[in-house]
């Protein structure tokens, strides 16, 4: 591939195009106050290495003080749920106002370049707009006691209560709107909240409790920790915390149920995805949604496309366009609106993408695109003839690196797409709804697009997956459910009111 797909190396920054940085909060916020001592812990741009700020380095007695902080509120204030509603509709509206702001604290401290960045933001407001609607699904119904000798002399309904203060664990690929659809829904729901951030992409986190604090969310409500000693532990072990919903790997999942002990958790814990591309698909639109949703973020995305599995009657067809498409991508600078992708989020990180392409290349796959690191960035990678027990097959890459594979029948597409422990998400591409109906039902994943890839996400739809990727589901509706509990009240009318009498009993009225 030519040297020319990585375009110039990120021109120098200076002082004034970080200016944004000056007016971050400080380093944790807890007992309603920011907190600047113990700024240890450096920020720096993935892409060049450049000191974006520090946060605090926190203990366990920290974390101890804000959930303690939190709880008391909880106990005293009350929050009404027009309020919460009114705040997070004001949120919407602040966030839309400081959009270019955000975008460009994203585009500084993750892997994102400006125009992903500026998308997120976009579909930050949206889930804290659904997360303000989401305040009609706490309204509960009335309880049918007929149809039961129990229930026979009683009625009653229920309403959904806060499950108390949840603990919010969010990674570094989408620094913005994966907390929001932690803390929306969490806030609406009414509880409280301390968020954990990423310790790669925490000043975004922390700009936005800012920005909730700014619409109207108590102080009493929300507290933000990155790192420190024991801070982890501290929080998923402490018995107040009373739900933890963490997006991030399936190997520190099971260490948090090890370690959380009976609480309710709701994890994402990411995919290896596949998409078929059928014998009558259209190869274009496959290809260019291929392409789009291999390479986003780097492919840094728990729906990336990492496997497609193409019939052999379109394979050259599809697999000569998503190569071209592929060698057409421009790496580089995040800021240059040029830049299609943009680095990885640590040069540790590229080096791993990178040995795993060169153990494909060893056991004998070939490379059509790409297949070259620098520094933290490597280009968009395109792989064919890769052996099935290879690890960008079997496990999930999280780069840019996708591999085409053929099949002549389709029940060996489905075997070898659901052939993983992940089950996230899916795509096929078909002109026969008959046929994608037939497949949709048979993949084993959350979530099944037809005629597109895995790379889609609406934030109001259950978002999670089967096996190891994940328990519980997302998205803003679901999400107010799960981070709420039924809570019935029942009325013995019989022993209540014992002078009651049939209607039959009552004087008749008396005539004017």
């Amino acid at each position: 591939m030519s040297p020319s797909t990585f375009l110039d190396e990120a021109r120098p920054e200076t002082a004034d195009d970080r200016s944004q940085f000056a007016n971050l909060p400080g380093g944790a916020f807890f007992e309603g106050q920011w907190q600047t001592a113990g700024l240890d812990l450096e920020v720096r741009d993935p892409q060049d290495g450049l000191l974006l700020g520090r946060v605090c380095t926190s203990s366990p007695q920290d974390v101890r003080r804000a959930i303690a902080h939190i709880h008391r509120h909880l106990q005293a204030d009350e929050w009404p749920l027009r309020a919460r509603r009114q705040a997070l509709e004001r949120a919407v509206v602040l966030l839309g106002e400081q959009s270019e702001r955000f975008a460009n604290i994203i585009a500084a401290e993750s892997s994102k370049t400006i125009s992903e960045a500026e998308r997120e933001v976009r579909r930050c407001m949206e889930t804290l707009r659904l997360s303000a609607a989401a305040s009609s699904e706490l309204t509960g119904e009335t309880l049918g006691f007929d149809d039961s000798v129990a229930g026979g002399s009683k009625i009653g309904w229920y309403s959904r209560k806060p499950v108390g203060i949840v603990a919010a664990i969010t990674p570094f690929n989408d620094p913005l709107n994966l907390v929001a659809h932690k803390l929306g829904p969490a806030l609406i729901g009414g509880n409280g909240v301390v968020l954990k951030p990423s310790t790669r992409t925490p000043l975004t986190g922390l700009a936005f409790v800012k920005l909730l604090l700014e619409a109207g969310v108590p102080s009493g409500r929300i507290a933000a920790v990155v790192t420190g000693p024991g801070v982890s532990e501290a929080l998923i072990t402490d018995h107040r915390i009373d739900l933890i919903s963490f997006t991030g790997g399936p190997a520190t999942a099971d260490r948090i149920a090890a370690a959380a002990g009976a609480k309710k958790i709701l994890s994402e814990l990411g995919g290896n995805n596949a998409t078929i591309v059928c014998a009558d698909a259209h190869p274009e639109r496959a290809a260019a949604a291929i392409v789009a949703g291999a390479f986003g973020v780097a492919g840094q995305n728990c729906l990336s496309v990492q496997r497609v599995y193409v019939h052999i009657s379109l394979f050259d067809q599809v697999l000569e366009q998503v190569t071209a498409r592929t060698r057409a991508l421009k790496t580089g600078p995040k800021l240059d609106r040029a830049t299609d992708v943009g680095p990885l989020i640590s040069k540790p990180e590229a080096r791993r993408i990178e040995e795993w392409v060169e153990e494909a290349k060893a056991a004998g796959a070939t490379v059509h695109a790409g297949g070259r690191r620098r520094g933290a960035f490597y280009e968009p990678t395109v792989l064919t003839d890769v052996p099935a027990d290879c690890r960008v097959i079997r496990e999930e890459v999280f780069g840019p690196v996708v591999s085409i594979l053929p099949f002549i029948e389709v029940s060996d597409a489905i075997y070898a797409a659901n052939d993983t422990e992940y089950g996230l998400q899916a795509g096929v591409f078909t002109q026969s709804i008959d046929l994608a109906l037939a497949i949709a039902d048979r993949l084993q994943v959350g979530s099944v697009v037809i005629n597109e890839t895995s790379d889609v996400r609406i934030d109001s739809m259950p978002f999670g997956g089967f096996k190891k990727s994940g328990v519980g589901r997302e998205g803003v509706q679901y999400a107010v459910l799960e981070m709420t509990e039924p809570k019935s009240t029942i009325i013995n009318v019989g022993e209540s009111a014992p002078s009651w009498q049939p209607l039959a009993h009552l004087p008749e009225r008396r005539k004017p």
